[in-house]
């Protein structure tokens, strides 16, 4: 395999396969809507080659895969919004539209990113519709296979730039550091009849550590038709996260709180708005409010085992990337 078509290039994920890709000696031939952006957070390297459209334009799988050996599937999106961009287009659609490319320009690899915790019973639309692409992919008849990231952090992520801006108190609440908290009745013991409101566990996974899973899929024949779940190798909880990033990014102010709010009344919160027309007022919306009260932990045993990789912990990657976002 010499050159990967990869969609969703230009994205946090995209950028960082992007660049293990070209270190691996790959070529690149990335699937964009403005060229001149691509230009500008891609590597300015002779082995990348820019394809204008999208994945939905009825011309852009096709010119993408030309040439290539495998295809990069990296497209999605958290939250939904005007102008066609529905979790159904991104998620389901998009799949569909790349892997007919594939089929009609004998691209036999097929590497797709769907997301941890996807399920076709989810409460969020989100984990449905990435649930019915990764479906699509497994029946594809092509070499596929199917990663399931957790929560993938790093320093150029819209997750961490809006942490940071939290622990700054430059973005609402500005007063606290929110996190969502799933509510559990206790049934034992001493806890009988006691309720709390706990936040979920998290192993967040670094976007460097993601893109070397991907490009070793690449090399590996065990990896094909295989789904593998990928988390970080330290698990944690949603409120000491947050009080990790609180006490290690440059310019956060030590004093602000750290608060649990029940995610189930935030997510019905954020239906209501949504019904009226401002669920854009709201830096969330219910799926996302729900999926935080799961869980985002898995085995990495199949990882190693597979890949060669044992994704680094939390806390070693934000001291490592921390100083270089004063």
């Amino acid at each position: 395999l010499r050159t990967i078509a990869v969609t969703g290039a230009t994205g946090f994920v995209g950028r960082a396969v992007v660049r293990a890709l070209l270190e691996a000696g790959y070529h690149v031939r990335a699937l964009a809507r403005d060229g001149s952006k691509a230009a500008a957070v891609l590597p300015a390297d002779r082995r990348v080659s820019i394809v204008a459209g999208t994945a939905l334009d009825g011309r852009g799988p096709a010119d993408l895969v030309r040439g290539a050996q495998a295809c990069v599937h990296l497209v999605g999106i958290i939250r939904e919004a005007r102008g066609g961009q529905t979790f159904q287009a991104v998620h389901v659609e998009a799949t569909r539209a790349m892997i007919e490319a594939c089929r009609h320009g004998g691209v036999e690899r097929f590497v797709h990113m769907s997301a941890l915790g996807v399920r076709p019973d989810s409460p969020a639309p989100y984990a449905r519709t990435k649930f019915e692409g990764e479906r699509l992919v497994r029946r594809s008849g092509l070499a596929w296979t199917v990663f399931r990231p957790g929560l993938i952090h790093g320093p150029e992520g819209e997750f961490v730039g809006m942490v940071r801006q939290w622990c700054r108190g430059k973005a609402p609440p500005y007063l606290f550091i929110p996190y969502f908290t799933r509510r559990t009745e206790h049934d034992e013991g001493a806890a009988l009849g006691r309720v709390t409101f706990d936040p979920a566990q998290v192993a967040p996974v670094s976007v460097e550590d993601v893109a070397e899973c991907f490009v070793r899929s690449l090399e590996r024949r065990e990896a094909v038709g295989e789904v593998y779940n990928l988390v970080g190798s330290e698990t944690t909880d949603w409120r000491r996260m947050l009080m990790s990033f609180r006490d290690t990014l440059p310019g956060s102010d030590g004093t602000l709180p750290v608060v649990g709010l029940w995610g189930q009344r935030q997510a019905a919160a954020a239906k209501f708005f949504g019904a009226i027309g401002l669920g854009a007022m709201l830096p969330f919306d219910a799926g996302q409010a729900m999926m935080a009260q799961e869980d985002s932990t898995a085995s990495l045993e199949k990882v190693r085992a597979h890949l060669g990789v044992t994704p680094r912990g939390f806390g070693e990657c934000l001291r490592a990337y921390a100083g270089a976002m004063a």
